[in-house]
């Protein structure tokens, strides 16, 4: 075989590898496409979407506001017998309405987060 031969066999080659390329990526997108349209018919049949009657309505008497107050946990009860209490032996622990209702505030110069580089308590 003479060099034009193969020169001939190579630019064949190159040209049929960019064919199989665009065509394998072709045959890919068209796959991924296939796939979504298929997925997208499944979640309409499974899903049952609100109508919107069943939408969620605003109450007659309007919005609801929020409400904060502050609280303070419950004591932890002490043993008769002076041991120590077991877990299965405490209730829920709850709270209470506080005494002191202002928001505590941020004193500058009081106290530092953790790793800030404040000075913490002064």
């Amino acid at each position: 075989m003479s060099t034009e031969t193969f020169e001939l066999l190579a630019e064949t080659q190159d040209v049929l590898n960019v064919a199989a390329a665009f065509f394998g990526g072709l045959f890919v997108a068209g796959a991924l496409i296939l796939a979504v349209r298929i997925g997208m018919r499944v979640l309409d049949k499974d899903i049952h979407h609100p109508s919107p009657e069943e939408q969620p309505r605003l109450p007659m008497t309007g919005p609801i506001h929020e409400e904060r107050e502050m609280r303070e946990p419950d004591e932890i009860p002490v043993a008769e017998d002076g041991t120590r209490l077991m877990p299965y032996e405490l209730h829920h622990s709850g709270s209470r309405r506080g005494k002191d209702q202002r928001r505590r505030r941020w004193l500058p110069g009081s106290s530092g987060g953790f790793g800030s580089g404040g000075p913490g308590h002064v």
